[in-house]
């Protein structure tokens, strides 16, 4: 029995120091970012100029990574959950795309170089956001491409400001009340101490995913505000935004310049790098469009 006891108190402080250790180490574990400098080497590898820039908006750092010159067409990519700026790595690398727009991905509020924010509602996102794009918009209108929550954060986006946005592109946005699961297991991990043993970026995305369950309703608001040409790109076979959202998004698109829906046969959600080809030739036909629908010469 004696023994039993003895073992029970070394397994018992053997756990305590385990979850000590990881609650310190867990914020540095998959982060899903790379760092500034590492990026700049490895793309400057390639003959790519690549910079950072962290603006700083109602006391909130919004960091953002761009290529590609001036002079060209913005086209800025928005992330999903969690993520950051170089989930869109293949497109800001890619040589057709470079020479066609100047490209700049964000880390959204909570994640990268902008983790300092914290997690925060949709609408909270974009007030931090819109000030950026209307910095970048100086040469001439933009073009959003968000990828799953991306999605929605880009209709917001351009809801919020519309003068300076000609094109959004939905990338597996994922857009419908009808299609969120209430999670409610989410809550227990939003809880002390269950929320520090979340790693890395996995703890902000549980947070601004149950901001979302509330936030997709709101939603609703700003798809009439959206007077821009967009396109939505899904997969036909996407179990985690399944492609009712479409159908949903054509619907709420009531006042856009224009709606083109291209299906992807076969995709499920990861279609930035599983059908990267065809996305990149789908932004590449947006440029002219862009071009003639902006507002800004």
């Amino acid at each position: 029995m004696r023994f039993l006891k003895r073992l029970l108190k070394r397994v018992l402080i053997g756990l305590v120091i385990f979850l000590v250790l990881w609650a310190i180490a867990a914020p540095h574990i998959l982060n899903f970012s790379t760092d500034d400098a590492k990026a700049i080497q490895e793309y400057r590898a390639k003959g790519i100029d690549l910079h950072f820039v962290t603006d700083t908006i109602e006391g909130k750092p919004i960091h953002y990574a761009i290529t590609g010159a001036d002079s060209l067409p913005t086209l800025v990519f928005i992330h999903g959950s969690p993520g950051s700026w170089d989930a869109f790595d293949p497109f800001m690398k890619d040589s057709a795309l470079r020479a066609m727009y100047r490209m700049v991905s964000i880390d959204r509020p909570g994640y990268g170089g902008s983790a300092d924010a914290g997690a925060m509602h949709l609408q909270d996102q974009s007030k931090l956001i819109v000030p950026v794009l209307r910095s970048l918009a100086h040469e001439g209108p933009l073009m959003l491409a968000g990828h799953s929550l991306g999605g929605p954060m880009v209709v917001q986006l351009a809801a919020d400001d519309p003068q300076d946005i000609a094109c959004i592109v939905l990338l597996a946005g994922s857009v419908s009340p009808a299609f969120e699961e209430k999670e409610n297991w989410r809550y227990w991990f939003n809880t002390f101490p269950l929320k520090y043993l979340l790693p890395g970026a996995v703890r902000p995305s549980n947070v601004e995913l149950l901001y979302f369950k509330k936030d997709v309703y709101t939603l609703a608001e700003a798809f009439p505000k959206v007077t821009c040409d967009v396109r939505i790109i899904h997969g036909d076979v996407d179990p985690m935004v399944p492609p009712g959202n479409v159908a949903y998004a054509k619907e709420k698109l009531v006042n856009a310049r224009s709606v083109q829906v291209q299906m992807l046969p076969g995709a499920n959600h990861f279609i930035p790098w599983t059908r990267t080809e065809i996305i990149q030739k789908a932004l590449l036909d947006a440029r002219s469009t862009m071009t003639m629908s902006g507002t800004k010469k």
